[in-house]
């Protein structure tokens, strides 16, 4: 059992000497389960033994070996013993007990704990998981990168194969020409030859003839002794090869390069402190109007305003960002960007159509479908454009960025087929949809997409009459075909934050609302809410409705859930 200070005699002597293996030095410190004085050196060898590292220590004066050292003083910042502290050098000054500092130390250091290990430690992890997701990302890229590299190695060769080819067929052909005027200039010679062996039999018959009376050397000798000069040929002129001249330097350039783009790295992103001290704060019980209401469907539908859209003449499609700042396109391939009052903003020039052709993601990034050179570009908020993704023989026609999971979903089309297609951030292709299980093909003509909360991917195919929505999985799960309606002309598609589809029927002039499963539940929007021919449709981050028309550059907005 520990002594206590009371059972300390005041009549011990006033030097402690260290009881460890007869140790002699003084003591400074005393083990109350061992009941044992000792000196520092035997205190760090007893506090490093496993039997006895956590033995509690309590250190004794230096001066006053038989007093704890207890107390502290205010203004010397030293510790003392209560006798230290009757000394006239500390006459005056002010005093804390230890044992109060190290409860309000240990209560500190508590708290610190709890922020390490609710706060700093899983921060921290949270942190290590994304640079392992950023590690698999950056392996696919730099796979992706390396069979970039290897089929445009594949394509050079070929290339040079089909110019060697070509080449060598001209050099075949160049030397059937000169082989053919060799040839002819060698039957030139030889009816020649010809020609000079008949004139030369008949010189021979003029001298043999003995008849001198007829021999037609008399008359005439100078017209029989007439011969034709030979003929005149050219020599050939032979080809001359002159050998490419190129480097290793040359034939990188048209292999292509890897660069690291020149622009800032971005900062991780670190939860703030306060998000993890909030969650640390007893759970309190709320009152009833503390508690947000459930979103549902008002009994009517109020418009909240509306307003122009300048640099278009109508409204296609409409694309929101986080910042409730639209990019709207009309069917010339303007596509501008506006604020909440119409006021422009940006504006490109792209090939886009009647179609649902950009979206924006959650970093703010506009991307958008060039039909013409089958790409997809990125437009960053500084204005930077490039290229993201080759569709190869796809032209693609619309496009979505997933909020779910930052996936790119994007319809694409080419002579008798159409499919959608899923594209990770990292621009590799990792599902295609194009057809049911019976092998039937599921879309005609997907010119609008979009993503439901399920993950659903609904898809507005107006070629085929339908909304068809598959799962994420790409299994189809219903098609909408109007409601008995003669003809259902589906444009714009969108979801909300319940699930709802809604989607433009620019036949009836109406929008339609379904739940999450397909089921109608009502025309949300008709001609008598002065709706004409709506194309484009999308829901804000409070419920708002925001749609555009065919025949107008005005940008509607409604409220319909309460």
């Amino acid at each position: 059992m520990a002594l206590s200070k009371s059972q300390i005699p005041d009549t011990a002597q006033h030097l402690l000497v260290c009881g460890i293996n007869s140790c002699e030095k003084i003591c400074q410190f005393y083990c109350n389960p061992c009941h044992q004085p000792m000196c520092e050196q035997c205190r760090d060898k007893h506090q490093k033994s496993p039997e006895t590292k956590n033995h509690e220590l309590v250190e004794k004066c230096r001066d006053h070996p038989n007093k704890d050292l207890d107390i502290l003083c205010d203004q010397c910042s030293v510790r003392l013993c209560s006798k230290c502290s009757t000394m006239p050098v500390h006459k005056g000054h002010s005093f804390t007990d230890l044992e109060k500092i190290y409860t309000e130390k240990s209560a500190a250091c508590r708290q610190e704990i709890q922020r390490i290990q609710t706060y700093f430690i899983p921060t921290t992890k949270d942190l290590q998981s994304e640079i392992k997701i950023d590690a698999t990302e950056i392996k696919t890229i730099m796979d992706d990168i390396r069979s970039s590299m290897k089929d445009e190695g594949k394509c050079l060769k070929t290339l040079v194969d089909e110019v060697t080819s070509d080449n060598l067929e001209k050099v075949n052909k160049m030397e059937e020409s000169l082989r053919e005027m060799l040839q002819s200039q060698n039957k030139t010679y030889q009816d020649y030859i010809s020609y000079l062996m008949d004139l030369l039999e008949k010189f021979r018959g003029y001298l043999s003839s003995s008849q001198l009376k007829n021999n037609p050397i008399i008359f005439s000798l100078t017209e029989h002794l007439k011969i034709q000069p030979i003929p005149e040929t050219t020599k050939p002129v032979s080809p001359v090869f002159t050998a490419g001249r190129y480097s290793k330097g040359d034939v990188a350039k048209l292999l292509g390069r890897i660069t690291v783009p020149d622009t800032k790295p971005e900062n991780r992103k670190i939860k703030p402190m306060d998000t993890a001290s909030t969650q640390l704060k007893p759970t309190v019980k709320q009152n009833k109007s503390d508690v947000k209401p459930t979103l549902s469907l008002s009994s009517s539908v109020t418009k909240v305003r509306k307003y122009t859209v300048s640099g278009v003449d109508r409204v296609y499609h409409l694309s929101l960002g986080k910042s409730g700042r639209l990019w709207v396109s009309d069917k010339d391939g303007n596509l501008v960007q506006t604020d909440l009052q119409g006021n422009q903003l940006h504006k490109i020039q792209t090939n886009g159509k009647d179609e649902g052709y950009h979206t924006v993601t959650q970093t703010e990034d506009l991307i958008y479908t060039d039909r013409n050179n089958k790409v997809i570009n990125r437009k960053t908020p500084d204005n930077t454009i490039t290229e993201l993704i080759k569709t190869r023989d796809w032209t693609p026609i619309s496009i979505h960025s997933s909020h779910i999971n930052r996936d790119i979903l994007v319809g694409m089309v080419k002579p008798g087929e159409a499919k959608v297609t899923r594209y990770i951030k990292t621009r590799r292709e990792i599902q295609n949809i194009h057809s049911h299980n019976e092998g039937q093909a599921m879309f005609s003509g997907p010119h609008y997409i979009t993503e439901n909360t399920n993950g659903d991917v609904c898809v507005s195919d107006w070629k085929k009459e339908a909304v068809v929505v598959v799962n994420k999985s790409g299994k189809h799960r219903f098609s909408y075909t109007g409601q008995g309606l003669s003809k259902f002309y589906p444009k714009g598609v969108c979801t909300d934050h319940l699930g709802h589809i809604l989607v433009c029927d620019h036949h009836s002039d109406t929008v339609h609302l379904l739940d999450q499963d397909g089921q109608f539940l009502c025309l949300l929007l008709t001609q008598q809410q002065g709706i004409k021919y709506p194309r484009s449709l999308c829901v804000d981050d409070e419920s708002n409705l925001i749609v555009g028309q065919r025949d107008t550059n005005t940008v509607t907005v409604y409220k319909y859930l309460q």
